[in-house]
């Protein structure tokens, strides 16, 4: 946790602390397997749309990239859980 003492003194910097044991259940479609992952393991990309809205992750069994599109719900879950997370723009 020294990197989150060297964020939190930065008094101009928000932060959100979430506790280590937040878990969330995936699954691969390529090989099937059932796990659980921390959020250090998950990306969540937010686009203009619900089509660019999408969390992402690799299979620890498989080492397979596994894309999955991301409701509000699911965008909610992940980052009040403490997935990094990547705004989308779009150029005009």
């Amino acid at each position: 946790m020294s990197n989150l003492s060297a964020v939190s003194s930065i008094s101009s910097v928000p932060t959100v602390v979430v506790p280590e044991s937040v878990r969330f259940r995936a699954a691969c479609p390529d090989c099937r397997a059932r796990f659980e992952l921390a959020a250090g393991a998950i990306r969540l990309a937010i686009g203009a749309t619900s089509r660019t809205t999408f969390y992402s992750f690799t299979c620890p069994e498989c080492d397979a990239a596994v894309r999955r599109p991301a409701g509000e719900r699911i965008v909610e879950l992940l980052t009040d859980g403490g997935v990094r997370t990547l705004r989308l723009h779009t150029s005009h």
